[in-house]
């Protein structure tokens, strides 16, 4: 049987679930970002500077199990197939909304946030499950849905968050729970099976830890580089998150609503990039243009954002930024070239991995790159300095990317 005939059948229902069911996930974990910080101050008794410890804390943890989990899912979707890890894995995050929301202490919502980080994990298998379900050559314009489903997840989550929050500080959690046992439901009654048993290979745990899994990425020259571009990009990518409010305050004397609109643009943007423009450029410059282009303009944008002296020209950068979001979904698009179908679950769970690396030493590299350039002991004041090292951090992927994909004679 040819691979058409087994990617044709379930492609416009699974790839819209996958679409649905990253978009509900990120509403869910979105909406509990604005309150988790104050539950934990609240268990702390008000200890403001005790709960930004533990919060950070927190964050490092979740993105620990990331880490060490995504290589395990991936590797586990190969062997039984994608449907059944995505489903557990919202009825998972489901149960586990409701233990945080009803954590009577510190402890249990410790355990609430283990637990939300291994089963979040399974957007490595999401992602394997567009691999099956789409042919090689528009993979990255599907990548650019699911970067899309992200945006808009992470946009409205923290949105509603907020305001079931100002009604009750556990009501987010019962919605974001709400949301996941939703999707858990949909996709029993909707999803099919996109990895044929025939694709299927046994389950080893030389494979499945974070270590070995990255021995994949060293299976060819172009993954490994490419994969090292998406490491040193995710890296980068901490810069906005870990200090924009406290930069635009700083710098520019922006107010909870300034920042707010500005992170509304910055998200929306992003969302019309990866949902709108990957595929028909992919589709006309292929992928290793657009993955360069991409890379280029994020890095071109970040250093106008960290030297702009005012606000405006801050603003100017928005749109720069936004172009970088071309750079993921072609950079995946390139690798799932490189592995066979046996192994897409095993690859996004190795990218998944290296995206959860860097997403533990981000922010604290971005948070103390911004805290020393402001200090009283800084040789020059650089507010912007976090923006301008992911400039230069993105400066590193397009050499790594361009190195590693350029055309070589055959032999």
């Amino acid at each position: 049987m040819s691979d058409a005939a087994v990617i044709a059948p379930p492609r416009r229902a699974a790839l819209a679930f996958i679409v649905v069911t990253v978009v509900l996930d990120m509403l869910a974990l979105g909406m509990v970002i604005p309150v988790l910080p104050g539950l934990v101050e609240d268990f702390l008794g008000g200890d403001t500077a005790g709960a930004a410890r533990v919060y950070g804390l927190f964050t490092t943890l979740w993105a620990l199990m990331q880490f060490v989990s995504m290589p395990v899912m991936g590797a586990l979707s190969d062997r039984f197939g994608r449907r059944p890890v995505i489903l557990l894995s919202n009825l998972g995050l489901g149960l586990d909304y409701i233990l945080m929301a009803l954590a009577p202490s510190l402890r249990w919502l410790f355990v609430g946030r283990v637990i939300s980080g291994i089963t979040a994990a399974s957007i490595s298998t999401a992602m394997a499950y567009v691999a099956d379900v789409t042919p090689s050559e528009k993979r990255a314009g599907s990548y650019g849905l699911i970067g899309m489903a992200f945006g808009i997840g992470l946009v409205l989550g923290p949105a509603f968050g907020g305001l079931l929050g100002s009604v009750n500080p556990r009501l987010p959690f019962w919605a974001a729970a709400g949301f996941s046992l939703a999707n858990a439901l949909y996709g029993l009654l909707v999803l099919p099976e996109s990895l044929p048993a025939a694709r299927r290979r046994p389950f080893a745990w030389r494979r499945a830890n974070p270590v070995g899994s990255l021995q994949l990425l060293r299976s060819h020259p172009e993954l490994a580089g490419v994969a090292g571009a998406a490491f040193l990009s995710n890296l980068a990518h901490a810069a906005l998150p870990v200090t924009f409010v406290l930069y635009a305050s700083y710098r520019y004397g922006w107010g909870a609503r300034s920042v707010g609109l500005a992170l509304a643009a910055i998200g929306a943007s992003s969302a019309v990039v990866q949902g709108g423009l990957v595929g028909p450029l992919v589709r006309r410059y292929g992928e290793r243009y657009i993955l360069l282009c991409g890379l280029l303009a994020g890095a071109l944008g970040f250093a106008i954002c960290g030297f702009a002296p005012t606000g405006a020209l801050f603003l100017v950068g928005v749109p720069m930024v936004a172009l970088w979001g071309m750079a993921g979904p072609a950079g995946q698009g390139l690798m799932t070239r490189h592995v066979g179908a046996d192994e897409q679950g095993a690859l996004q769970g190795a990218t998944g991995s290296i995206q959860g690396f860097a997403t533990m030493i981000g922010p604290m590299l971005f948070a103390a790159t911004f805290a020393w350039f402001i200090g009283a002991g800084a040789d020059w004041n650089l507010p912007g300095a976090a923006y301008l090292l992911a400039s230069l951090l993105l400066g590193g992927a397009i050499i790594l990317a361009a190195r590693a994909t350029r055309r070589r004679p055959a032999s």
